[in-house]
């Protein structure tokens, strides 16, 4: 049971630190299709009440990680490697020309601002403490990138998919940080120098090689 219990600094952002630790388990198989998180359990488990327990199950709800239903609690519904390569490959798709569309649209302090959202993540040493602030630049990066982009359809479905496969999915791939960082530092180079094609080419290369290693992470376990 020790290996689970969250530490005291932890429950400085319980709730949040109590849906990584779910979300990580369930992406990674500690849970198998159809197990029962029970509320209890879990809440002596890693050591919190059941009310922040209780709201990260309804983000994962959310998330498409588990099924809230009536007397049987919270059931475990992984992502499979089959909705990850749907997912990854229609955001490939759909991204690529995002970016394209909204690349005149965007102004110097956009680029700007992707600039310093490039290099406040390389700042960070990739610690189990630095990835909500990750996740949360990151995100900030691919939506100023799309932002421009005048399709309100295609911006919609990309918020789709990105629900899809939880939004914190790649904080599994520390190993893979410096690719992204080289990968965000090409898509900020392109953006200023108003080279669509290549910052099409650079964002679909970055989205597959996150999906190659996630499946690679999910088919080890």
């Amino acid at each position: 049971m020790e290996k689970f219990r969250l530490t005291d600094q932890d429950r400085a952002t319980l709730q949040f630190k109590v849906t990584t630790k779910l979300r990580d388990l369930i992406l990674t198989g500690e849970f198998k299709m159809g197990d029962r998180l029970m509320q209890e359990e879990w809440a002596n488990k890693l050591g919190v009440s059941r009310m922040p327990l209780r709201e990260a199950l309804r983000q994962l709800e959310v998330e498409g990680l588990v099924r809230i239903e009536p007397r049987r609690g919270a059931v475990v519904t992984p992502v499979s490697i089959e909705d990850i390569e749907e997912i990854y490959e229609l955001r490939a798709i759909l991204e690529g020309e995002a970016v394209v569309k909204s690349l005149p649209n965007l102004t110097d302090e956009d680029i700007e601002e992707l600039e310093n959202l490039y290099e406040e993540m390389v700042m960070l040493n990739g610690n189990a403490e630095d990835v909500e602030t990750f996740m949360r630049l990151n995100m900030q990066f691919h939506q100023i990138l799309r932002d421009g982009c005048p399709w309100k359809r295609i911006k919609g479905f990309i918020d789709t998919l990105w629900k899809g496969v939880p939004p914190y999915t790649p904080s599994l791939l520390v190993n893979h940080l410096e690719h992204s960082h080289n990968e965000h530092r090409l898509m900020v180079e392109y953006a200023k120098k108003r080279e669509a094609d290549k910052l099409r080419e650079v964002t679909i290369r970055h989205i597959k090689r996150t999906k190659e290693s996630l499946i690679e992470m999910v088919q080890k376990k």
